[in-house]
């Protein structure tokens, strides 16, 4: 055996970091710390890799926070809106779409703590974002449901509202919103009165 032989069994190659790999392990780090926490020496061992993976990647600590916030909004936000566009019927569709984000929301604190970080510039252009996409295709989904627009979009955010809340409330006082085993029924109790005519 061959001196390159020797050496490749002792230390398998390691796949090579992606962009998206750091942006993970940023969204990770504000959900743990908030924006403050997006370092990039404790990202680097988080990821077992060294500062220069980082920059390879990006040219700063600010391009690493925007493409995080970019991630978040790709798997949060159109990941969730992709998803749920497979059921056909509109009503079970804001039913999907509710269950899913709170039980994503109640597994992890990361929206809490983007919410918590909303004046920071970076944060806030991003929140402005994926908030106004979010409600507008809530909103759709009450036109969907017949609703006139002004009133569809007034139940859009009435309903987005209602999630944050919820959200807010599961990360801060968890005794007072519904178990899990409560959740399907308040869900449903509370989506039939923002589908009510």
């Amino acid at each position: 055996m061959d001196m390159a032989q020797r050496q490749q069994k002792k230390s398998p190659v390691k796949p090579r970091l992606t962009a998206d790999d750091w942006a993970d392990a940023a969204l990770t780090a504000i959900g743990e710390g908030g924006l403050a926490a997006v370092a990039v020496e404790p990202l680097a061992v988080r990821l077992r890799t060294t500062k220069g993976s980082f920059y390879w990647h990006f040219a700063n600590r600010d391009a690493l926070v925007e493409a995080a916030l970019d991630r978040w909004a790709e798997l949060h936000t159109e990941g969730m809106i992709s998803h749920v566009e497979a059921e056909p019927d509109p009503r079970e569709r804001i039913r999907l779409l509710f269950a899913e984000a709170i039980t994503a929301a109640a597994s992890g604190p990361l929206e809490v703590s983007l919410l918590a970080t909303a004046g920071h510039p970076q944060v806030a252009a991003a929140l402005r974002k994926v908030t106004e996409r979010r409600v507008a295709y809530v909103a759709g989904l009450f036109a969907d449901l017949g609703f006139p627009p002004a009133e569809a979009r007034r139940r859009g955010l009435l309903a987005y509202s209602v999630y944050l809340g919820h959200t807010q409330l599961g990360h801060a006082v968890p005794s007072v919103v519904p178990s899990d085993a409560e959740l399907g029924a308040y869900l449903d109790e509370s989506l039939d009165l923002l589908m009510m005519r």
